[in-house]
């Protein structure tokens, strides 16, 4: 019998490629006309398929194009991949270079920022749309490699028919996601695109392996280039300190918000002003504040210094990066940088306020851009899977022929809330910009 390698790999030690494909089909062809999904698929194909179903992805439609010629310019010349593509390029350009294979890098948010290759595979491709500009998410095209392993976080194959639209079947695909060597943050997608043959072991283990040394190139560039300690507070409870050598250190919650605090009042906070926006009210002696402090100075770091309580060196935060990509309009960016809300369980009156405004800048910005690719990633996301605002915004940037799910979505979040059907809510600012989670 033959034997399964990894669950990420597309065919068994000894499968026959052509009877696979043949089982695959029909059992794609069975799922679009029964949803029932059966042998041979495998699990990674069959979770997909069912994100592909639930985003309403038409099985004969191909990638948009949303990126025109100027914008696909900037966005290679900014993003942070552009730094590594010559590695890529490296590693993976004899594959390129046989005539048959395409390699090709997409962002965070699966537009394609670079496909190459041989004029003739390029040009067969373009009729699925698989060039620069176009968007390859499994909301977009259903399963693919690059899409799926955004959506999975983890290398994929993609074998012919596991794809979930016809005219990309004839593809079978390898990726790898790359993340930020700091921040772990996910900065898009390695791939190598071509025919049957790539549905091997070899061609996993490949793009992995570029995949794991642009991360490692990139962290060789990243604290040559700066060594300003990071602070990473968003979607963590105890923030991560990042100092550029060595293990990064992880902090308790009083010295996360103190730390905090203080990277976001670079002029310093008098003694007073500090302990109420920790203690707020309560009644706190100053010794305690000061003893906190002392702990803060003896670990690994940016120190403290006193009159005002300040630090005595910068400190960069993801709450900064989120923060300046605003500032700029850059949206795009503020929303890969934002993991969540800022230390969501601390009570110390300056952080919930640093929490809820920079949330609610962020939501009036994707609010007010309508575009139903971010909105789409929001509405995926823990803290925005219950945003009623963003799931009706989502509903009305889409087609019509686009709309039933997040639209279903709005009606069950409306009775949830408790809301009733053609009742306009609350404007946005304010508490109302804020998503509350459901009474029920």
């Amino acid at each position: 019998m033959a034997a399964v390698l990894n669950p990420w790999l597309a065919l068994e030690t000894g499968a026959d490629p052509a009877e696979r494909i043949g089982a695959v089909r029909r059992a794609h062809e069975a799922f679009l006309t029964e949803g029932a999904i059966g042998a041979p698929v495998r699990k990674v194909i069959a979770d997909s398929w069912r994100r592909s179903a639930g985003a309403s992805v038409e099985p004969d439609g191909v990638a948009p194009v949303e990126l025109d010629e100027d914008e696909l310019a900037e966005h290679r010349r900014t993003h942070p991949l552009a730094r590594v593509m010559p590695l890529f390029r490296d590693l993976l350009g004899a594959i390129v270079e046989d005539g048959a294979h395409l390699l090709s890098v997409c962002d965070e948010h699966g537009r394609m920022l670079w496909v190459e290759g041989h004029a003739r595979v390029r040009r067969r491709a373009e009729a699925m749309n698989f060039v620069p500009g176009a968007r390859w998410t499994e909301a977009c095209v259903g399963t693919n490699a690059p899409g799926t392993a955004l959506a999975v976080d983890h290398a994929v194959q993609i074998f012919a028919a596991e794809h979930y639209c016809r005219p990309v079947q004839p593809w079978t695909c390898a990726a790898a996601p790359v993340h930020d060597p700091r921040t772990r943050r996910l900065l898009g997608v390695v791939d190598i695109t071509g025919g049957d043959d790539l549905a091997s072991p070899y061609s996993l283990a490949l793009v992995r392996a570029a995949a794991r040394a642009a991360e490692a190139h990139l962290a060789s560039l990243g604290p040559a280039a700066d060594a300003t300690p990071f602070l990473e507070v968003l979607g963590r409870d105890e923030a991560l300190l990042r100092t550029g050598g060595g293990a990064p250190v992880r902090l308790s919650r009083r010295h996360s918000e103190i730390l905090l605090l203080l990277a976001a009042h670079p002029d310093g906070l008098s003694g007073d002003r500090l302990a109420l926006e920790l203690y707020g009210d309560r009644d706190i002696s100053p010794v305690t504040l000061r003893a906190e402090l002392s702990r803060l100075r003896a670990l690994p770091g940016p120190r403290p210094a006193s009159r005002p309580y300040r630090l005595a060196a910068p400190v960069r935060t993801d709450h900064g990066t989120v923060a300046d990509a605003l500032d700029s309009g850059d949206l795009p960016t503020a929303l890969a940088a934002y993991r969540g809300p800022l230390l969501p369980m601390s009570e110390a009156p300056g952080v919930v306020r640093l929490r809820r405004l920079l949330e609610d800048r962020l939501r009036q910005a994707l609010l007010a851009r309508r575009d139903p690719v971010l909105l789409d990633g929001w509405v995926r996301t823990p803290w925005g899977e219950d945003d009623l605002q963003a799931w009706e915004a989502l509903a009305d940037a889409l087609p019509p022929a686009a709309r039933a799910v997040p639209a279903a979505r709005a009606r069950t979040l409306r009775g949830a809330y408790g809301i009733a059907a053609g009742v306009p809510r609350q404007p946005a600012g304010g508490d109302a910009t804020r998503p509350q989670r459901p009474t029920a």
